[in-house]
């Protein structure tokens, strides 16, 4: 047998779930994304989406999106840089550039690419790439592929930050980039702090505003606007597979660096374009972020009002401070046993292990959008204490 035929073989932690009954993954869902979805015929409340502002069932953004494969079809054909460049991917990196509040953008075509390609692309040898340990994994692979020194700092720790920075050279590039709303843990990076220590040892900073896009700020331009930092951030990235409805990436910046970026980041350059559908939902989605702000204060209601009942409740969810609210369990098979649980009575969470956590961190993630009702939370929350009292007692048995 071969090796790699082999090594694969052996990996059977997804069938030993499976047998246990327990898998919680790649459900086949046969609708859309909302506060309710079906899933193998039966009715879930869905509190594992990051459609945060519940727009990926909007009749205008579905409307956009007709009119866009009538004009332009179902695809760019070819990368940006040669054929696949459309009027439809400028106007949208101009509306990006003034929702962020930066002079230019740049489309990828995802999030991951997003990151992927440009913390690579800015970065080489002799320079330094300063992050935190909570980073999402496209900024970590995009550390890997840069020649750049990598250092850790701990998470949201500004003295571990500052530690970090002393071992730089300013003659050199120093970059720092965090998520601006970590993606398991739903606590924000201290942008503020960060923008003062990047000053103090001549760093540059990219935020990933993934989680915080139509989320946090004024109108929900993001992390930076929400600390009143944007003009000392020097990028930040964002996708739109979260509160703009849709699927891509883009970076905000200066004029120079978007340049830098259109003609040197792999991920970009070799990529087709977005598809025109795509592109105009995110378009149209910008638009009704403005047009409709009580999508977003009904979100931070949901968010509260989830967060005081699970403490109420005895759950520990650390330091969540916006929609995304870690339940921590610790243990990978309780998680998955609650997750399956949760699912057998209509509910859906997120179960998260490692490496997307750190060892013995497992924890369910429950994520608000707008579009949940109070009695829907109310719900959720009560099969939750349900499950977690079933796991107990099954554990119980066991032990005696």
């Amino acid at each position: 047998m071969k090796t790699l035929i082999k090594k694969m073989a052996g990996y059977d932690r997804p069938q030993m779930a499976k047998e246990m009954g327990i898998y919680p993954y790649y459900h086949p869902l046969e609708s859309g994304q909302d506060a309710e979805v079906l899933i193998n015929g039966k009715k879930i409340l869905m509190f594992g989406s990051n459609s945060y502002l519940g727009l990926t069932n909007h009749p205008k953004l579905i409307e956009a999106a007709k009119d866009a494969l009538d004009k332009y079809g179902t695809g760019a054909s070819g990368s940006r840089l040669m054929n696949g460049n459309l009027d439809l991917h400028e106007e949208l990196e101009a509306s990006l550039a003034e929702f962020t509040g930066k002079p230019a953008s740049a489309l990828f075509s995802t999030g991951f690419q997003a990151n992927l390609g440009t913390v690579s692309a800015l970065t080489g040898r002799n320079d330094f790439i300063v992050m935190d340990e909570k980073n999402h994994a496209s900024i970590i692979e995009g550390s890997r592929l840069s020649y750049a020194k990598s250092l850790k700092f701990r998470h949201n720790d500004m003295i571990s930050l500052e530690e970090n920075l002393k071992k730089t050279d300013p003659a050199q590039i120093i970059l720092i980039v965090v998520d601006g709303v970590f993606s398991m843990e739903g606590d924000i990076a201290p942008l503020d702090e960060i923008c003062r220590l990047a000053e103090k040892y001549s760093a540059s900073v990219m935020v990933d505003d993934a989680h915080a896009l139509g989320v946090l700020g004024v109108g929900g331009a993001g992390t930076a606007s929400h600390f009143g930092v944007t003009d000392n951030v020097d990028l930040i990235m964002g996708t739109f597979s979260k509160s703009l409805a849709s699927l891509g990436g883009f970076v905000a910046s200066d004029i120079d660096t978007i340049n830098f970026l259109k003609h040197n980041a792999r991920s970009l350059l070799f990529s087709a374009g977005i598809p025109p559908a795509s592109a105009a939902v995110v378009l149209k989605a910008l638009q009704i972020i403005k047009e409709e702000p009580e999508r977003r204060e009904k979100l931070w209601e949901n968010a509260g009002y989830a967060r005081h009942l699970l403490k109420r409740h005895g759950f520990e969810i650390g330091e969540s401070q916006t929609p995304i609210i870690p339940i921590f369990i610790g243990d990978e098979q309780n998680t998955f046993t609650i997750a399956t649980l949760l699912m057998s009575q209509g509910v859906y969470v997120n179960p998260i292990i490692h490496p997307a956590v750190g060892k013995d961190e497992a924890m369910l993630r429950f994520s608000l959008m707008s579009t949940h009702t109070k009695e829907q939370i109310d719900t959720a929350i009560s099969k939750l204490v349900q499950s977690r009292a079933m796991m107990n007692g099954k554990l119980s048995k066991i032990m005696v």
